[in-house]
């Protein structure tokens, strides 16, 4: 999980860098990232600072971030909003976390980030979420009322689910066990690198990329066992994907969520073992000039830098 490629070596900051209709800006408007501690918002900041841009790193407690203005940012408190937007030109969006209704706190603030002076929006969604459906789907589809300029990033399942601190990760640290309701079925999991770079490109290239509705997947479609599998391969320690019910799965989900929220959550996963999630896109390559990372890469790499194994032992 760094700015290099394992497999090529070459750094793709340079690739960001040397992109026909991209250069490098000097004294452009403010960059705001929101979520910047997440998974995306922290490597997207890492990456815009490194090529110039001028960023606003936005969370609930100020970030400090190499480079970056810091800024307090809460979806639910409209008093943090006018000086996270003040100056800014162009916005990445990360929905608040764990909200069934992301649209009731996020609409209102885009319009008031459209008469600030945003021109250009790159919304993170998933890739089993459409426009117009739930959750941020509602933003999805607001967006183009919104903005002349806007993006829609749906990734698949993210590789640091494994690696990082999701619930899979605990359980694999706590017990080497993975649990779903995904069957059998496969999913294009990607590396949280690699959404970030695609974000570098949706929301710093002139003109934009033309299209607007990004679905974002690694290299290869893999199921649930096939993650096992290669977190036992490369840690060296047994791991194992235990089958649930989609009301198992969901009824585990409500001990610590939203009833509604856990129920939604459970669906993706049987919307996954129908096949809805297998699929691989050639998206990441085709912006960002280089093919997406592996999962077996992205688990060894991870394994580096902790100086242990994946799952912790």
């Amino acid at each position: 999980m760094t700015d290099h490629d394992t497999r090529t070596g070459h750094d793709t900051r340079t690739d960001e860098r040397n992109r026909a209709g991209h250069h490098t800006p000097a004294g452009h408007d403010t960059i705001l990232v929101t979520g910047a501690t997440g998974n995306t918002g922290s490597r997207l900041v890492r990456r815009l600072t490194a090529l110039g841009h001028p960023v606003r790193a936005a969370a609930r407690r100020a970030p400090e971030l190499p480079g970056a203005q810091a800024v307090r940012f809460d979806w639910d408190d409209p008093a943090t909003h006018d000086a996270a937007l003040r100056g800014v030109a162009r916005i990445y969006l990360v929905p608040p976390i764990g909200s069934p209704e992301p649209a009731a706190v996020m609409l209102p603030f885009l319009e008031t980030a459209r008469t600030a002076g945003v021109r250009r929006a790159v919304l993170l969604s998933s890739s089993g979420i459409p426009a117009g459906g739930p959750m941020v789907g509602q933003v999805h589809a607001a967006l183009p009322g919104l903005f002349e300029e806007w993006a829609v990033l749906r990734p698949s399942w993210f590789m640091q689910n494994f690696t990082g601190r999701h619930l899979h990760a605990e359980s694999i640290r706590t017990s080497g066990v993975i649990r779903s309701a995904t069957g059998e079925g496969r999913v294009g999991f990607i590396d949280a690198e690699d959404i970030a770079a695609v974000a570098v490109r949706a929301l710093t290239d002139e003109p934009p990329p033309p299209a607007h509705d990004l679905v974002l997947t690694g290299p290869q479609a893999l199921s649930y066992d096939d993650i096992a599998a290669t977190l036992t391969a490369v840690t060296g320690r047994p791991v194992r994907h235990r089958p649930l019910t989609y009301e198992q799965l969901r009824d585990r989900l409500a001990a610590g969520l939203p009833a509604e929220f856990a129920a939604l959550l459970a669906g993706l996963d049987r919307a996954i073992a129908d096949g809805a999630e297998d699929r691989v896109t050639d998206t990441v390559e085709r912006l960002t000039g280089r093919p997406p990372r592996s999962f077996r890469d992205v688990a060894e790499e991870h394994g580096r830098a902790a100086g242990d194994s994946v799952a912790g032992t």
